[in-house]
C-alpha cells in the first residue's frame, strides 16, 4: 500500500513542481486574448469558466482509457505504477499542456493544421487523415464499451441495439449543437458521478482487506506478453495519450484566459492519472495475473468493472461508481466525434456558423462509425492504441517544434517524443497488426527509424528557425 500512496503523492506535487516548470517555459499571459474571446462565434468558441472548462476537459480526455487501460495494464504488475506515475508527469501532462496552449497561440488550432505550421504541409494532410482515423475508431470503441456496461447493469434487459442507438443519438446531437448548450451542460453531473465512483472505489479499497502490491519490476504478465512496448499501448489515457492531442484545442477555444492553461490542461491530466493507479491498484488486489487475464477474455475490461465495483460498493453504491465509468466514454465519444468534425470543417475551409454545414460533415462521419461497430471490439481496439500512441508521438514533436523555434527548453517535449517515437516503431514492426518482425530485430530496427527521424526533425529545426530569425529582422 505505501506504493500506492507514494504514487499518488508523487502525481499532486508533479503538478505543483513539474507542470509549474512546464507553464514557466511556456510563459502565458493574459495580455493576449484567447480565441473564445477573439474569434467567438456562438458554436465551438465560446468563453466558459475555468472550473467548468476544467471538468470537460477531465471527461473529453478520459473515456474508458484510465479504467480499462489500467485493469488490462495490471496483468503486468505493479511495474504499470511507474508508467502511470511518469508518464503522466513528464509524458502526458507536458503533451496535454503544450498542445492545449500551442493551440490557443494559433486560434484554437487542432493537431493537423498545428502539424502543417510547425512540421510542414505534407504532414498537415497525413495529420489530418491520422487524426480522423483515430477520432472515428475513438467514437466507436466509446459506443461500444458503455453500451457493454450498461448491457451488463441491465442484465441484458433491454435491447443492446437499442442502447447502442441512444448512444449515437446523444453524440449526434452534441457534435452538432453549440457546445454550451449540451456538454456545457451535463458535464458537471457527470463529473459528479465520476468522481463519486472513483474516490468511494479508492477509499474502499485502502480500508478493505484486500492488499494492493508492493512495487516489483518484474513482468507478472500471465502470458508473458513483454513489457516493451505493449504497456506503453495498454496504459494510455492514464500516462500519454495521442487523443487527448485531439481534445485540448477543443477546450483551447472555451478558455478564458492563458494563466488557466496548467490547471485545465496539466492538471487534468494529473487527474487522470489519479483515476488510473485507483483502477490499477484495486485490479491488482481483487484479482491475481491469471483471473483477471479470464474475467477481461470473458466480458472484456466491462466486466472487471462491474465485479470490482460490485465487490468493493456493494450492490448500490457499485452500481453507481459503474454509471461513473459509463460516463468517461460517453464524455469522449461525443467529443471525439465533435472533434473530427471540427477538423474536417477547418481542413475545407467550412464554417461552422450555419447548423446545415454542420449537419453535412458530421453525418458520414456518423454513418462510417456505425459500419465499424460490427467488427470485433478487440480489433477495433488494437489499431486505435497504435493510432493513439502514434498521434501523441506527432503532437510531442510539434511541442518540440515550437519550443525550438522559439529558444525555450525543448527538451521536455524532446524527450518523451524520442522514446514514444521509439515505442511507436517497435510496436508495428513487431504486432501481427503490423509487420510482425521478430520482437529483437524490431527494436534494432526501430531504433535506427528513431534516430533517423530526429535527425530529419532537427534538420528541418534548424531550417525553420532561421526563418523565423528572417521574418523577426524584417518585421523590426
Amino acid at each position: 500500500m505505501i506504493t500506492f500512496f507514494v504514487s499518488i503523492i508523487l502525481l499532486v506535487i508533479g503538478y505543483f513542481t513539474y507542470g509549474k516548470f512546464i507553464e514557466k517555459i511556456f510563459e502565458p499571459t493574459d495580455k493576449r486574448q484567447t480565441p473564445a474571446l477573439s474569434v467567438a462565434d456562438g458554436v465551438d468558441f465560446v468563453p466558459m469558466p475555468k472550473q467548468k472548462n476544467a471538468m470537460i476537459q477531465l471527461l473529453n480526455i478520459a473515456g474508458t482509457g484510465p479504467i480499462f487501460g489500467p485493469i488490462m495494464g495490471a496483468l503486468f504488475g505493479p511495474v504499470a505504477f511507474l508508467w502511470i506515475v511518469l508518464g503522466s508527469i513528464f509524458a502526458g501532462g507536458v503533451h496535454d499542456y503544450l498542445t492545449g496552449m500551442i493551440s490557443i497561440r494559433n486560434k484554437g488550432a487542432h493537431i493537423p493544421e498545428l502539424a502543417g505550421k510547425f512540421l510542414g504541409n505534407f504532414s498537415r494532410h497525413i495529420v489530418n487523415a491520422f487524426s480522423l482515423l483515430l477520432l472515428v475508431l475513438v467514437g466507436t470503441v466509446f459506443v461500444t464499451t458503455p453500451a457493454s456496461l450498461i448491457d451488463i447493469l441491465l442484465d441484458g434487459k433491454v435491447a443492446f441495439g437499442i442502447i447502442l442507438g441512444s448512444i449515437f443519438a446523444y453524440y449526434f446531437l452534441s457534435t452538432i449543437l453549440p457546445i454550451d448548450k449540451i456538454i456545457g451542460r451535463v458535464y458537471p453531473i457527470f463529473g459528479a458521478i465520476l468522481l463519486f465512483g472513483t474516490v468511494a472505489i479508492g477509499i474502499s479499497l485502502v480500508f478493505s482487506d484486500y492488499k494492493i502490491p508492493e512495487l516489483a519490476l518484474g513482468n507478472l504478465h500471465p502470458d508473458n506478453i513483454p513489457i516493451f512496448p505493449i504497456l506503453f499501448f495498454t496504459i494510455t489515457c492514464g500516462a500519454l495519450s495521442g487523443f487527448h492531442a485531439t481534445q485540448s484545442p477543443i477546450i483551447s477555444r472555451t478558455t478564458q484566459k492563458e494563466s488557466q492553461g496548467r490547471y485545465i490542461f496539466y492538471g487534468m491530466m494529473i487527474a487522470e492519472g489519479i483515476i488510473a493507479m485507483i483502477w490499477a491498484a484495486a485490479a491488482m488486489s481483487l484479482f491475481d495475473g491469471q483471473t483477471l487475464s479470464e474475467v477481461i477474455a470473458a466480458g472484456t475490461a466491462s466486466a472487471a468493472v462491474n465485479e470490482i465495483a460490485i465487490t468493493l460498493l456493494g450492490a448500490v453504491a457499485g452500481t453507481v461508481a459503474v454509471l461513473g465509468v459509463i460516463v468517461l466514454p460517453i464524455t469522449s465519444g461525443d467529443t471525439a466525434f465533435r472533434a473530427a468534425r471540427s477538423i474536417v470543417a477547418d481542413y475545407l475551409n467550412v464554417g461552422q456558423k450555419n447548423a446545415v454545414n454542420r449537419l453535412m460533415i458530421a453525418l458520414p462521419l456518423f454513418v462510417v462509425s456505425f459500419g465499424l461497430t460490427f467488427i470485433d471490439f478487440n480489433i477495433l481496439w488494437r489499431y486505435f492504441s497504435w493510432a493513439n500512441q502514434a498521434t501523441a508521438v506527432i503532437a510531442l514533436w510539434i511541442a518540440t517544434m515550437y519550443l525550438f523555434i522559439k529558444g525555450k527548453n525543448y527538451f521536455v517535449s524532446l524527450v518523451p517524443a524520442i522514446f514514444m517515437t521509439y515505442m511507436v516503431f517497435v510496436y508495428i514492426l513487431n504486432a501481427q497488426i503490423g509487420f510482425n518482425l521478430n520482437l529483437n530485430i524490431s527494436f534494432v530496427i526501430g531504433l535506427v527509424l528513431t534516430i533517423l527521424m530526429t535527425f530529419v526533425f532537427f534538420r528541418k529545426a534548424i531550417r525553420n528557425k532561421e526563418d523565423q530569425i528572417e521574418v523577426d529582422m524584417k518585421a523590426a
